[in-house]
């Protein structure tokens, strides 16, 4: 196999898009690549009005949201619920927003009336629930808010915009209401918010996406469809022959449980009650580290001869030996290698029936040392397996250096640069 690794391309951003639009803030994980990023692979591609653009793992919308606002057609799937329904709201741009704000007002006034008269006990997670988030994750009383709010919320429930109410919720529970930090992996801040003004910074984030909404009505009829589901599975979910362009950042092989990032939220608003939905909502990821691989799992089928993912889940696995590493967790490390990258193998084995001949596919991917510091290309090795599936390795365009918190090196994140032929 034989591609070149370059620094980003040389191509002109449009002008017109140079600054993010604030339409990315109604809610979007902690690690997520820029819009720019994304624009920059739209232009490269040369597509336009008359093509679809598919992101399989969509997260909160960002591909999406940019394809949107220039006029191009595009597919999301997404496996975690909370991500999946705010990609759903940032790309609908079609609801009447005066009624939004109308309803949202209603809503404000009637939970601040009920808190300002309250006498009765706090209310509070259900001991399952409480099971489920990092202890501390959100103090009595803005939990007691919140689930105030909330049942109002679902009191006014509307077809056309619970969805937009429940997103805007979402991000202040995370970002305004809990004791979440965010760095390497989400924790608990030393300095607790034992109070937090729910409601009226509620009713902001709504007049937020109110003016957004105005802003972008324009490109309301532009197709976006998000569909919630398995990346692996991609064929039994999309029509053939029907996307032109893939651009999208899979999560990285490391020890980050992604689900844990939006943990909160999700148990808040009933998106994870107990452990089975946990387990129901984790078995359609990507497996990328060891909380969410299971024993029925059977992905490394996909990559089973590959000499790349199997020297490097042996030297692994040789390092835990070696290092005398005996727990659960360490036992697990070179079989979330293997699952990981016969997991995007048989992604991409999935993609072929979807895919026209001459697609172009860009996926953002890291190079991780998470495991004894053991060096993973993840670029490389996914332009490796792509190209023994049948796909032409363009290049792998350097996006940029990070600093990794285990080995103080810089590690390469990269844009690995595939076609597909037919």
């Amino acid at each position: 196999m034989s591609y070149s690794k370059q620094n980003k391309t040389g191509v002109e951003l449009n002008r017109l898009y140079e600054e993010d639009s604030p339409v990315h803030d109604w809610y979007r994980f902690v690690l997520s690549y820029p819009p720019h990023l994304v624009r920059n692979y739209l232009v490269d591609f040369g597509l336009n009005k008359s093509h679809t653009v598919l992101d399989p793992f969509s997260g909160t919308g960002t591909t999406l949201v940019e394809c949107k606002k220039l006029g191009i057609n595009s597919i999301g799937i997404e496996a975690n619920q909370i991500a999946h329904l705010a990609s759903k709201v940032k790309t609908n741009w079609s609801i009447n927003e005066d009624k939004l704000l109308e309803l949202s007002k209603t809503i404000a006034e009637e939970a601040e009336h009920i808190l300002q008269n309250y006498n009765a006990e706090y209310k509070t997670l259900t001991e399952d629930q409480g099971k489920l988030i990092i202890n501390n994750s959100i103090s009595q009383i803005p939990l007691h808010k919140t689930l105030v709010l909330l049942e109002i919320i679902m009191k006014y429930k509307d077809n056309e915009l619970t969805d937009h109410l429940l997103i805007s919720l979402a991000k202040q529970i995370v970002f305004s209401y809990s004791n979440l930090k965010f760095g390497p992996e989400v924790g608990v801040s030393r300095v607790k918010k034992t109070d937090a003004d729910v409601v009226g910074l509620w009713f902001e984030q709504i007049k937020t996406m109110v003016r957004d909404i105005k802003q972008f009505k324009g490109m309301s009829a532009v197709k976006s469809e998000v569909i919630l589901g398995d990346a692996r599975n991609i064929n039994t979910l999309i029509q053939n022959e029907s996307v032109d362009a893939i651009i999208t950042s899979p999560p990285y092989p490391n020890e980050k449980d992604y689900s844990r990032t939006t943990r909160l939220e999700s148990v808040i608003l009933g998106f994870i009650k107990d452990k089975s939905d946990l387990r129901r909502n984790k078995e359609r990821l990507l497996r990328s580290n060891t909380r969410n691989v299971y024993v029925s799992d059977n992905d490394e089928i996909w990559i089973e001869n590959n000499i790349l993912v199997r020297d490097l889940s042996r030297e692994i696995e040789n390092k835990r030996i070696e290092l005398g590493k005996t727990s659960g967790f360490e036992k697990y490390y070179h079989r979330v290698v293997e699952l990981y990258f016969g997991g995007i193998a048989k992604h991409l084995e999935s993609m072929k029936p979807i895919l026209r001949p001459g697609a172009r596919l860009a996926y953002v991917v890291g190079d991780q040392a998470s495991y004894f510091r053991i060096h993973i290309k993840t670029g490389e090795i996914i332009a490796d397996i792509a190209s023994t599936l049948g796909y032409k390795v363009d290049r792998i365009d350097l996006f940029r250096t990070r600093l990794s918190t285990v080995t103080k090196d810089n590690l390469r994140e990269e844009v690995v640069i595939l076609t597909w032929m037919g």
